[in-house]
């Protein structure tokens, strides 16, 4: 135990251009501490391997627009915090949209770009970013933060971004004069159901009968649907993923973000983080999703198809992993960005979070009153969700 009175040692912060420069055990003794007693991690896209993934398939980089400067802490020669840093010339890949901001500034006379952005690349998905080691999240907190906006204000850069963060950390961040944000996402939450009929009747006699209505209409697609991973997924799910992946980021993004060295790596790293619900006819793939398996959470991430059939993507993206979560007692299920279609299926929306440093003033002063305005808009919208959402209002309905 520390002395009372005992001056605590200084922080040193220091910035790595590689996860390479680090030891995948250091790393995820403050990413996923709880992976060490066994078990998956309780957020997957943070550890060294997910992140070094990106980094070793060229997804991230020199020409990508995210550039790593990945970010540690020691106090007293231990390691008690990192962060995914990247260095980004663009807002693609964020999810947390400030096109807007970076308009104005540049309307200005100002330059917004290159700016700081700690997160982990092209995913929507709430975790810790400020990764302290535990019993140092204080400290580790602070001198990450810290570390962050003395790097760009040193460079001259406009801004600081930590997004996806948790509640905790945005309120954190908040306290040491970041700008927090809300935004909203749908997850669904496992409330116990012993299988998908018990999630069913929770709902209301109308959506119970338009899923199992859209449920029977994927199954007809003249295939097999299954479920797939570990050592299970073959190589050919894997080229049938990239097939899709290609497929929904041309029509979403122009460009998809991952490269195909990417699907080859998890392959080889990743496998046992990953759940595929492939839709099949004649044992080839024609649709799938890929989802991400955490401690307490299963992460949809990714859909595509090279045939389109009705109600699929809802049977493959949400009701298979609805089936998985229950089967494997996971709290929840995250479906990404966007989309009120899930409301009906499910899923109800719930705040996101994320944390902004702005060096110029005049800009500072403009994003915080929009912020304000922002998150009071965000509340009410999940509010009237939440009560439009498909569950019953009261224990007594009509039966079907």
């Amino acid at each position: 135990m520390q002395d009372a009175g005992k001056i605590a040692d200084p922080v040193e912060i220091e910035v790595l251009s590689s996860l390479s420069q680090i030891a995948a055990a250091d790393w995820d003794a403050c990413a996923c501490p709880e992976a060490a007693q066994g078990g998956p991690p309780d957020d997957p896209f943070t550890t060294h391997r997910f992140l070094k993934a990106l980094e070793d398939s060229g997804s991230v980089g020199v020409g990508t627009g995210w550039e790593p400067h990945y970010l540690t802490a020691r106090q007293g020669g231990v390691l008690i915090g990192v962060a995914p840093l990247y260095a980004k010339s663009h807002s693609q890949g964020e999810y947390i949209f400030d096109h807007g901001w970076a308009d104005a500034y540049e309307r200005a006379g100002g330059r917004y770009y290159p700016k700081l952005q700690i997160a982990v690349p092209f995913t929507p998905v709430t975790g810790r970013r400020l990764l302290a080691r535990p019993g140092h999240e204080t400290a580790a907190q602070a001198a990450l933060v810290q570390g962050a906006v003395q790097l760009a204000a040193e460079n001259g850069l406009s801004s600081l971004h930590v997004t996806f963060c948790t509640g905790e950390e945005a309120r954190a961040g908040a306290r040491m004069g970041l700008l927090p944000r809300a935004s909203q996402q749908f997850h669904w939450e496992n409330r116990g159901y012993a299988d998908f009929d018990g999630f069913l009747a929770d709902l209301s006699s109308r959506k119970r009968k338009n899923i199992r209505k859209e449920r029977a209409i994927a199954q007809a697609f003249g295939g097999t649907i299954r479920q797939v991973t570990g050592a299970a997924i073959t190589p050919a799910h894997w080229d049938a993923m990239w097939q899709f992946y290609q497929d929904t980021g041309r029509r979403k993004w122009g460009v998809p973000y991952l490269t195909r060295a990417f699907f080859d790596i998890a392959a080889e790293v990743l496998a046992d983080d990953i759940l595929m619900v492939m839709a099949e006819r004649d044992g080839v793939p024609v649709a799938g999703a890929l989802n991400v398996i955490g401690r307490r959470r299963l992460y949809g991430r990714y859909w595509g198809c090279l045939e389109d059939h009705p109600c699929l993507h809802f049977e493959c993206c949400y009701y298979q992993a609805i089936d998985y979560a229950i089967e494997h007692g996971l709290e929840t299920v995250e479906a990404g960005a966007q989309g009120t279609h899930k409301l009906a299926r499910g899923y109800l929306p719930v705040q996101t979070h994320s944390l902004h440093w702005l060096a110029d003033p005049g800009l500072r002063a403009a994003v915080d009153r929009f912020l304000h305005a922002e998150r009071d808009a965000v509340d009410q919208e999940i509010e009237v969700l939440t009560d439009y959402g498909p569950f019953r209002k009261t224990q007594v309905e009509d039966h079907e």
